[in-house]
């Protein structure tokens, strides 16, 4: 037993709950063939019943005797075991040391990944970072049915991590057939991804229909009224009275009608309206008796008088005190200054260029149907696994509602027709057999840790979506270089994550706050991955791993721009007309 103690380069020296401790004689034998070890690399110690115990590196250190000898002390975490031929998460069942050491061969650290997943379940994107050989393949139903979380600094390879992610979903088939039922949205803020998805669903803000009678009372509240008005409730009960009243005269047919309900109402009608109630003047002895410049009409009820105020913008006579020859004319109830800032402000937003995806002719005709088709990929010519929506036109003051609304949509869209599934097949065990994955770039622009105005409707309609669209077949993956400042609720969520290269300190101690100890130090090495390096952990893979992403078939057009070579270059001209003909555009 001496004698075998001795050949051994390295032995287990400490066991702890979740780490061991090995001393390495020579580190330079301490391999195998020409592998390098470092950090992420994979150890064997051999344990009990012919079990191997398999382990990753954590760290090194030196320790030196009072001789001056030297020893090398590794510390790993165990990952499993590999016995009678199969691997076993867990490893305390370690026996007392010492025990033998060696680096993993790879046929043992492929057994580990190639048999934890059924075939038809593998979706692979990723390799070892520390073997490019071994492909690190994730439960395809476990890593979509539950939420993404991608994070890292600029540069570390998002963008290029959730291209390939994409790609591959969408060319996996069972069969011989064009396209596969993968239906994916990317909320793209900075037009990247067109290059990445050529052929795809592209949605600029030429092309957006977004229709403004589909808003919600949030969502029409934090775009017509102004946060921090004095005059903000007088303002919100007007708005959902004139609404609600003029889809009612829209949608005769309907018994229960509600400012939320999502059905058509025309918005010059209900700018009409406004105006008027702005503006009206009445007979100070018989208030429901409205002084029209071409005569005074006495109505029933509010209720009529909306109605009336609809069909165009009136005159009205202007006020003057009773006497005996002349009847009284006072302003109407919020004729007195209370409305015009937000008359203005509902004036200004609907009439803005800008706008005319939200407002325009289009989005009054557009049916519901049509509008959940262009975003889900059906569209009568042309049917498509993704769909972009570039953001990069939408103004950012409706940006968040813009999001907020094709979110909810997108959620709704679920929600309902598993409710039609299941009234249609009371036994039906799958929700939705058309599910959907939302991508969100630079999520934390959309769901931050704020409580202002502006973030509140995306916030709702995303974290909603976070908590419950498992459940309705609409899953998330969100891409952040700042995960610090995204919304706790949305991010603690998230079951599966790739952490790339991360170097702010705050986003790093997110993380690690948000991710298991069983990691140890391995979290630790997140300011020093290469580009397209991470950590992938979660419920989709068989242990947490140091991966490498896979290369892209086409890439997003996120790449750096080479500025010292361009700053080498001859001096260029700029046409700045041009770029003045843009930027009005």
């Amino acid at each position: 037993m001496a004698e075998q103690n001795e050949k051994m380069n390295a032995e287990v020296i400490a066991v702890y709950p979740n780490k061991v401790k090995i001393s390495v004689d020579k580190l330079d034998d301490f391999k195998i063939a020409d592998e390098e070890l470092k950090v992420g690399s994979y150890l064997r110690i051999a344990d009990n019943e012919n079990a191997i115990l398999i382990a990753i590196i954590e760290n090194f250190s030196i320790e030196v005797s009072e001789e001056g000898r030297r020893k090398y002390i590794i510390e790993a975490n165990p990952l499993g075991i590999i016995k009678d031929g199969k691997f076993q998460r867990g490893g305390d069942s370690i026996a007392i040391p010492p025990k033998k050491v060696e680096p993993a061969e790879n046929d043992e650290i492929s057994k580990i990944y190639e048999e934890s997943i059924e075939k038809e379940d593998k979706f692979i994107f990723s390799s070892l970072s520390s073997n490019r050989d071994i492909k690190v393949p994730v439960d395809g139903n476990k890593f979509f049915n539950k939420h993404i979380a991608v994070i890292g600094s600029t540069g570390s390879g998002k963008s290029h991590t959730l291209t390939k992610i994409i790609q591959n979903a969408v060319l996996e088939k069972n069969g011989d057939y064009e396209l596969n039922n993968s239906h994916i949205v990317i909320f793209d803020i900075h037009s990247e991804y067109r290059s990445a998805f050529p052929k795809t669903n592209i949605i600029t803000v030429e092309d957006l229909v977004l229709p403004y009678w589909l808003l919600n009372s949030e969502e029409l509240e934090e775009i017509f009224l102004e946060s921090g008005d004095f005059n903000n409730y007088n303002q919100a009960s007007v708005l959902r009275t004139v609404i609600t009243e003029n889809k009612k005269v829209h949608n005769e047919t309907m018994k229960k009608i509600f400012f939320d309900s999502p059905i058509k109402f025309d918005i010059d009608e209900v700018l009409n309206c406004l105006m008027n109630i702005k503006n009206e003047t009445r007979t100070s002895e018989s208030p429901n008796e409205i002084q029209f410049k071409d005569g005074a009409k006495d109505f029933a009820s509010e209720e009529d008088k909306i109605k009336k105020y609809f069909s165009a913008q009136f005159e009205f006579n202007p006020t003057q005190r009773s006497s005996k020859e002349k009847v009284g004319i006072s302003k109407g109830v919020y004729a007195d200054g209370t409305l015009d800032k937000f008359v203005s402000r509902f004036q200004a937003k609907k009439n803005q260029d800008r706008l005319n995806f939200l407002f325009g002719s289009k989005s009054k005709s557009i049916s519901f149907e049509d509008t959940l088709k262009q975003f889900i990929g059906y569209q009568d010519d042309k049917k498509t696994n993704v769909t972009i929506i570039d953001l990069s036109g939408v103004p950012f003051e409706v940006l968040s509602i813009t999001v907020s609304l094709i979110s909810r949509l997108l959620f709704e869209y679920g929600y309902y027709y598993k409710r039609l599934r299941t009234r249609t097949n009371p036994d039906e065990k799958i929700n939705n057999d058309v599910p959907l994955l939302l991508v969100y770039e630079e999520a934390h622009k959309y769901v931050p840790r704020s409580d202002l105005a502006r973030y509140k409707a995306s916030k709702n309609s995303i974290e909603r979506i976070a908590k419950e669209g498992r459940k309705y077949g609409v899953t998330l993956l969100l891409a952040s270089q700042r995960p610090s400042e995204i919304s706790e609720t949305i991010f603690s969520q998230c079951n599966n994550f790739i952490a790339m290269r991360l170097t702010n300190p705050d986003d790093q101690n997110y993380v690690k706050r948000l991710l298991p100890d069983t990691l140890g130090t391995l979290i630790d090495t997140l300011p020093v991955f290469k580009a397209g390096e991470g950590i992938l952990i979660g419920d989709a893979i068989v242990l947490p791993s140091i991966v490498m992403i896979d290369g892209c078939d086409l890439h997003p057009s996120s790449n750096d721009i080479p500025y010292w070579d361009l700053w080498k270059e001859k001096w260029k001209m700029v046409d700045f007309t041009k770029i003045k003909d843009e930027w009005y555009s």
